[in-house]
């Protein structure tokens, strides 16, 4: 079993406007940092896994489908915020299919954890449309391919994300094969995620929503984490956790206003991992969505990975030099505990 996979876009470069915050550079400083610390080369690399009709469309409307590859091929936006080159249809599904072949590599058993630069990212992608800068859902995808394919009956997807995964939430918001968690600043992009979004139909109470205020850092998340996440993981146990990844939380990212460090990155994950290792046979996968800020990319990824490695790291940016985090959030996690009677 190898230690840990990678996925790595090749060709990501050709999905690229310029000035865009969501740039070929983000993936590229995550690589760049991980091949200097020797975390890099040591790992096998996996190839995009072909995705299958039935999983796509069990994802995403044909219709919608159709649509977005008609506007890739165009090279034109998708809407305001999300743009498409001719080549971004296949890199889509490039993104997808690594993201798939990662998730089902922790599944059989072929290596313990795995990291996924997806790219473009997908975590806003409804079942029929694009948005946010997602043009593919492919946390979602590789959900569903586990339990379409591989038998997967009960999976956690965990979003770490600054902004809500609207449409992760969306395609599986009445199922209860898939529990949706979520951490974001509210209210920010998209306007979804309050803490009374808990599912519809069978999925009610499978979809958990833990909103911070603004100015929300290390010890909001560690208390959720704790206090709520966990125990909500422990009460579900899921046979595999997926992460949708973003170092948009971090303290430097131009997009928000929260305040979590990488050092706070490394305790989630590495909770994160420790439950895995507990409940689940060590399965878990790390899917990249957003974050903007170079140096939060490098630091917050080599955080994520030292985390799933179980190896000494440091924060050399450490907490923010001008913010202090505020106690706001003490407010929703008693709202929270109640809601989810813990």
């Amino acid at each position: 079993m190898h230690e840990i996979v990678y996925f790595y876009p090749q060709g990501h470069e050709a999905h690229y406007e310029p000035g865009h915050p969501e740039r070929p550079e983000r993936v590229e400083v995550i690589r760049y940092a991980l091949e200097k610390a020797g975390w890099w080369q040591p790992y096998p690399h996996l190839n995009p896994l072909e995705i299958p009709q039935k999983v796509l469309q069990a994802v995403h409307t044909p219709t919608f489908l159709a649509r977005l590859e008609q506007v890739c091929r165009r090279g034109q936006h998708y809407d305001m915020d999300t743009y498409t080159t001719p080549e971004s249809w296949e890199l889509a599904l490039n993104a997808a299919g690594g993201a798939i072949a990662l998730a089902t590599s922790v599944w059989v058993g072929s290596a313990r954890r795995g990291f996924a630069l997806t790219r473009p990212p997908g975590h806003h992608a409804t079942r029929d449309q694009a948005m946010g800068f997602c043009l593919l859902n492919n946390v979602a995808l590789a959900a569903q391919y586990l339990i379409q394919e591989e038998g997967a009956q009960r999976l956690a997807i965990v979003d770490v994300d600054l902004h809500h995964g609207n449409g992760t939430q969306d395609i599986f918001y009445h199922r209860k094969d898939v529990f949706y968690f979520s951490t974001h600043q509210y209210p920010h992009y998209p306007g979804t995620g309050s803490l009374d979004e808990m599912g519809e139909g069978e999925g009610v109470g499978y979809t958990a929503n833990f909103p911070l205020p603004p100015f929300s850092g290390d010890k909001a998340f560690q208390v959720i984490m704790e206090e709520l996440l966990l125990p909500l993981l422990h009460r579900y146990q899921p046979e595999m956790i997926l992460v949708s990844y973003g170092f948009d939380p971090h303290w430097r990212d131009p997009l928000g206003s929260l305040l979590l460090s990488a050092g706070g990155f490394y305790s989630l994950v590495k909770a994160l991992t420790a439950w895995a290792d507990e409940h689940c046979e060590g399965r878990i996968a790390v899917f990249l969505e957003g974050g903007y800020d170079l140096e939060a990319a490098r630091v917050c990824s080599l955080a994520v990975v030292a985390a799933l490695l179980n190896k000494p790291w440091q924060d050399d940016l450490g907490s923010s030099p001008t913010s202090v985090e505020r106690e706001y959030w003490k407010t929703m996690v008693q709202q929270a505990k109640q809601l989810w009677n813990l």
